[in-house]
């Protein structure tokens, strides 16, 4: 019978070629694949290898640096040689190598870096899972950071990517080697800290010393491509983000058959700080999407749904799931599906989890005074009115809806009124 767990461990025969020349009318881009020395210790010697594989173990992949040339289209100036992050790991960055990295550990720590370039004015964590961000946070230090970040949806950091914008001190270290995780990246490691996270030894432990100049890059946009089914391209500039402090949130304010609709009450000091934080995160999320920020944490992230309100229901269900499995770790050390099968058992009091549900739903799972941020506009206030129901306080969204009136409605008649401003752009990413 096929060992289908050997199959994660092979690497795949690389056909790429060592470089790419891309042409762009008369402007020439050069680009080198990516290999690094690895020590096999089944052959006993060092060995070049490229990407493990691509998403799947039998997709074959590979990385390519840009090395020459630049890409001028209009009025944009778009990165240049030598600012490389992702595409330019050296061996001597891979700190451990541990299984080393296929396509979906790179583009984990390049989507957060995407995040982070927004955010580099506190410590940051990011925690991702298959290019989305399952937790976000900002903390005084990075260690609380990574830990609001990681709390904020336990379950789904388990294997995950943990981008931090800060060095790793031993504090943060030993929080980092509780749970096993695929990656950490970070821009730099203090004495010890590396020891404590090799007791993971298929961890890919990766320094990207430009970490720390990463907001030199939340201006300088870039080219995405999408290579269709039939071999053609779609290329796109890359989104930038427009609202990156409280003087660029705009009024909610809506005209529908002569009538003019504004919200009546502004985002305070706290709700915009949450709005400015939660539209960095949003933008490195998949769409349809929204996501529920408090205190500069996400609570609970919606990703990927077809309909807007389907999209808040479901990160309301996952902001209720994670929160009663972070109190039942917290107070017992176990997740919460543990604690249920065991009172079921009869292992543990039935009053271990009835504390834990009342908990849950005296705080709305959490959700109870966040802001709602929604990457695209509200096409009905049925999403609106489902987030309200549970408590928030203020939400932050491009505007442009026709029925945007019945959105500030729903604000205006809710008890207390709830704030809201709009972007004026929006951030769907696919």
């Amino acid at each position: 019978m096929q060992d289908y767990k050997e199959i994660y461990r092979r690497i795949l025969h690389d056909p790429f070629p060592e470089e790419l020349t891309i042409s762009f009318g008369g402007q020439v881009l050069r680009y080198r694949k990516r290999t690094w020395k690895i020590y096999d210790p089944e052959k006993g010697q060092w060995v070049e290898r490229g990407l493990r594989y691509g998403e799947n173990p039998d997709q074959e992949a590979a990385l390519y640096e840009l090395v020459g040339g630049n890409l001028v289209l209009g009025d944009c100036k778009f990165i240049e040689p030598g600012r490389g992050l992702v595409s330019a790991l050296r061996e001597e960055d891979l700190l451990q190598f541990g299984k080393h990295p296929g396509k979906i550990n790179l583009t984990d720590v390049d989507s957060a870096l995407n995040i982070l370039k927004y955010l580099m004015d506190r410590p940051t964590a990011c925690v991702m899972k298959h290019n989305n961000p399952s937790g976000v946070a900002q903390g005084t230090e990075i260690a609380e950071a990574f830990e609001r970040a990681f709390m904020a949806d336990r379950i789904a950091a388990f294997g995950g990517c943990v981008v931090l914008n800060r060095p790793v001190d031993r504090t943060t270290a030993e929080l980092l080697a509780r749970s096993y995780l695929e990656v950490v990246a970070a821009p730099e490691y203090e004495e010890g800290a590396i020891e404590l996270l090799e007791r993971w030894k298929n961890l890919r432990i990766i320094r990207i010393d430009r970490i720390d100049r990463l907001a030199e890059y939340a201006d300088l946009p870039f080219v995405e491509f999408k290579a269709l089914m039939d071999g053609g391209l779609i290329l796109q500039r890359s989104f930038q983000n427009k609202v990156r402090s409280k003087e660029d949130l705009k009024p909610a304010v809506a005209h529908y058959q002569g009538t003019e609709y504004r919200i009546l009450r502004e985002p305070d000091e706290r709700e915009a700080e949450d709005m400015i934080f939660g539209w960095a995160v949003e933008q490195g999320v998949t769409s349809n999407s929204v996501i529920f920020v408090k205190d500069r944490a996400t609570v609970a992230i919606g990703t990927g749904e077809q309909d807007r309100v389907g999209v808040v229901e479901i990160a309301i269900f996952k902001a209720y799931t994670k929160y009663a499995d972070q109190l039942a770790f917290k107070a017992y050390g176990i997740p919460y599906r543990q604690l249920e099968e065991e009172v079921t058992q009869g292992k543990r009091p039935r009053e271990q989890k009835e504390e834990i549900d009342r908990k849950v739903m005296e705080d709305r799972g959490g959700l109870r005074g966040s802001v709602m941020i929604s990457d695209g506009f509200f096409p009905f206030r049925d999403g609106v009115d489902r987030a309200i129901r549970e408590g928030i306080t203020a939400i932050l969204q491009p505007g442009g809806s026709e029925r945007d009136y019945e959105s500030i409605e729903a604000c205006n008649s809710a008890s207390p009124p709830v704030a809201m401003a709009f972007t004026g752009q929006r951030c769907f990413r696919h």
